[in-house]
């Protein structure tokens, strides 16, 4: 009889992996998006690990590198029937290892967040997840256009999720807003970009995310104008309580709380402009 112990082995997902980590999450109520393994994957290729036993997968845990000193964890679940067995933790303690020396951040769900404080995060705010169907027809200020985020140049969408994110990650953006089965608006006056979101489709409501935003009127015409372009018009967003103009703004548009996440991180809370911060962009990347 195999040993148990001995025949649990971690490796790199591969990429037919991640389509498993969507499933699991699904599982778990997370709502991922339809594409978004196709999108995290190219990331960081190394970023994603898998407990196997006896050959099958049975936990996981994301561990996604950007630039020299920043990281995000995420995707970490353990199969239900063998939690408490010490398989989940060895598997956090090989990808912690992998990002060694960096803060790292996660998005924490209420049940895991004491776990991770043993282990060092600690808590810089929290995110609800809103949901329903927001009013149709919100304009956008007098002289701010929407357009297709894709026709924006991409150094200045780079350059703008920079503002809101610690590390840059081109790849990612550029990778995130051009994926099946999602839409990129980017608001724009005078030529600056004014706010950015991408809606994509998931297995439930549609989620919103980065949403990004120089006032509260920019941020609801870019959530109204998501909305419209899908067949049911039902969004979540996951939104920082770092910036209560969002948290307002959410239960303005008629959106209705669903689901916790607290942002942490192991090092310094990032400088980031969150008065424009209306809507994280992934619970598993960040």
């Amino acid at each position: 009889m195999p040993n148990p112990v001995e025949d649990f082995e971690i490796t790199a997902a591969s990429a037919e992996d991640i389509v498993t980590l969507g499933a699991w999450a699904h599982e778990e109520g997370w709502n991922p998006g339809l594409a978004d393994g196709g999108v995290f994957f190219p990331t960081d290729p190394g970023g994603f690990l898998i407990g196997r036993l006896g050959g099958a997968p049975v936990t996981s845990v994301s561990v996604v590198r950007y630039g020299p000193d920043h990281g995000f964890l995420g995707f970490y679940l353990t199969r239900p029937h063998l939690r408490g067995q010490g398989y989940g933790l060895r598997t956090w303690q090989a990808g912690t290892a992998r990002l060694a020396g960096r803060n790292v951040g996660l998005d924490g769900v209420p049940a895991q967040q004491d776990n991770y404080r043993r282990s060092g995060f600690r808590t810089c705010w929290s995110n609800a997840r809103y949901e329903g169907t927001p009013p149709p027809d919100i304009a956008p200020p007098p002289g701010t256009s929407l357009v297709d985020a894709r026709t924006v140049p991409f150094a200045q969408l780079a350059a703008y999720d920079r503002r809101f994110f610690p590390a840059p990650r081109d790849g990612f953006l550029a990778a995130w807003i051009t994926a099946p089965g999602r839409t990129a608006l980017a608001a724009v006056r005078d030529g600056e970009l004014q706010g950015l979101g991408v809606v994509r489709a998931c297995r439930a409501a549609s989620r919103i995310g980065p949403l990004y935003a120089s006032s509260p009127q920019v941020a609801a015409a870019l959530v109204s104008a998501l909305a419209a372009t899908l067949p049911e018009g039902t969004v979540a967003v996951d939104v920082p309580d770092v910036n209560p103009a969002a948290v307002r703004l959410a239960v303005e548009l008629g959106l209705t709380p669903s689901f916790d996440t607290a942002r942490m991180y192991t090092g310094p809370e990032p400088v980031i402009d969150r008065t424009g911060y209306y809507g994280i962009t992934s619970l598993e990347l960040g």
